[in-house]
């Protein structure tokens, strides 16, 4: 089925948790390898704002510039984001080329989404000699970017999940830059042996808080689940990586420029 994405449960990405560091991050992570954090932020009042109700209400009608799927993203196109929302936000079609796939993220207006920016807590951490510049996204299920590289960055996701590939810069991956992530899942990633797979890992909201919640799919267990830290994965500069939405998915991005 279209969309129908699997989720790997290994994590080959390290995990390190609130005690780390500035100073630590950037002697072990900031300029040599990527790493999950957990638990370095509490964006729950962001991920509030983030429903499709409040979103709606609160920009639907102004314009979004979508960009193509691709590894160089050429083609932009603006529409309303209501129109974005109920009409283009669908599962990724596994035959279709990026090129012809429209994805909402990066190219956000801040005049207009300042006000949703500025509840977002962004990671505390920071590479001296650059600056943040928030990226602001929402996908379907099996969308995602195919492999590419630019400057280090954050990835937090407030509501799905978001499974992530990636290879340093010296190790560049066997991809056709207008093949999807998952096009590239489905037919190069199951060929390549052990040695050659990227690291790898899948993003979640985390849980912050610890009473019990409703759940809100049939498949969920009554009670109260248990909680984990929210995660945010940093990329240093240069290396390369794809990304593949597993859920309709809300996301940003902290990028150091």
């Amino acid at each position: 089925l279209a969309g129908t994405v699997p989720e790997e449960e290994r994590c080959t990405v390290e995990r390190v948790d609130a005690s780390l560091t500035h100073s630590l991050f950037l002697q072990r992570f900031a300029f040599s390898r990527p790493v999950i954090l957990g638990g370095i932020t509490d964006n729950s009042a962001f991920r509030a704002l983030c429903t499709r109700d409040k979103l709606l209400a609160a920009f639907g009608p102004f314009p979004v510039r979508l960009s193509t799927a691709n590894t160089y993203s050429y083609r932009k196109v603006d529409v309303p984001f209501q129109e974005y929302v109920e009409q283009l936000l669908k599962p990724q079609d596994p035959a279709r080329l990026g090129s012809d796939t429209l994805y909402f993220f990066g190219d956000n207006n801040f005049t207009e989404w300042g006000p949703l920016f500025k509840h977002y807590v962004p990671p505390p951490f920071r590479i001296p000699g650059t600056s943040p510049a928030y990226s602001f996204g929402i996908a379907g299920s099996g969308s995602g970017v195919p492999f590419h590289w630019h400057g280090p960055g954050f990835s937090e996701v407030i509501f799905g999940r978001k499974r992530w590939f990636l290879y340093p810069p010296d190790k560049t991956p066997h991809f056709h830059p207008n093949e999807t992530t998952l096009a590239w899942l489905q037919h190069t990633y199951p060929t390549l042996p052990p040695a050659q797979r990227p690291l790898e890992c899948t993003l979640r909201p985390g849980e912050v808080s610890l009473a019990p919640r409703t759940p809100t799919h049939p498949s969920q267990s009554h009670g109260t689940p248990p909680c984990s830290p929210p995660q945010v994965l940093y990329f240093p500069d240069h290396w390369w990586h794809a990304t593949l939405n597993l859920d309709t998915s809300v996301f940003i991005s902290t990028f150091l420029g």
